[in-house]
């Protein structure tokens, strides 16, 4: 809130929650998104699917948000599509709408993509193929190659300087904290089917 010297109000600034269900927030341009999604579905079966950073990540995240932006985006792409991609288990190339989250509902960092992937994908000879029993892809398999995809990023990155080492922090301990989470599972979450999608697309 700003006051004019005589005490008036000249100017109300609202704390945006961006919460689609916020007239004066987002609203509408959400809506307008949701609607534009909706039109993209495919008639099929669709996983919802999610790919956080690790938290030890938040400093170099903070530091390097359109860069890890983009290295996020490109692991969690290259990673559906390169498995999915492989005839042991679908051999077909996906739809996938994908969304970048980075604060939970209580304001807390915590940087995530939410994907939409088609149960089901074109063959190089163009005939859909459908997920075998329902099933997506296995998890552990899925964690291990995006861990390697957007920590191969970063390795790359931070010599080469696109990446910038977070203030007060040494090259050498960004080193230490990457190769102490490549050890450690990177939980990547792999839930709900829908008929449709819609419904991942509104909660």
């Amino acid at each position: 809130m700003q006051a004019c010297p005589e005490g008036h109000v000249e100017r109300i600034w609202d704390n945006s929650c961006r919460h689609r269900m916020c007239p004066p927030c987002a609203w509408v341009p959400v809506e307008r998104w949701l609607a534009t999604q909706k039109g993209r579905l495919l008639a099929c079966e669709h996983s919802h699917v999610i790919f956080p950073i690790p938290h030890a990540r938040n400093d170099l995240w903070l530091a390097n948000v359109a860069v890890m932006s983009r290295l996020l985006c490109a692991s969690v792409h290259d990673t559906l599509v390169e498995l999915l991609g492989d005839g042991t288990y679908l051999g077909a190339t996906p739809g996938i709408i994908a969304t970048l989250h980075t604060w939970t509902q209580t304001l807390r960092l915590h940087p995530h993509m939410h994907g939409l992937v088609t149960g089901g994908g074109l063959s190089q000879a163009g005939q859909w193929l459908a997920v075998r029993n329902g099933f997506l892809l296995p998890m552990r398999v899925v964690m291990a190659l995006f861990r390697g995809k957007l920590l191969a990023a970063i390795r790359q990155g931070l010599p080469q300087g696109r990446l910038r080492v977070p203030e007060g922090t040494r090259l050498q301990q960004v080193d230490h904290v990457r190769n102490t989470r490549g050890r450690t599972t990177w939980y990547v979450h792999i839930r709900e089917r829908s008929p449709s999608g819609q419904g991942v697309l509104v909660s």
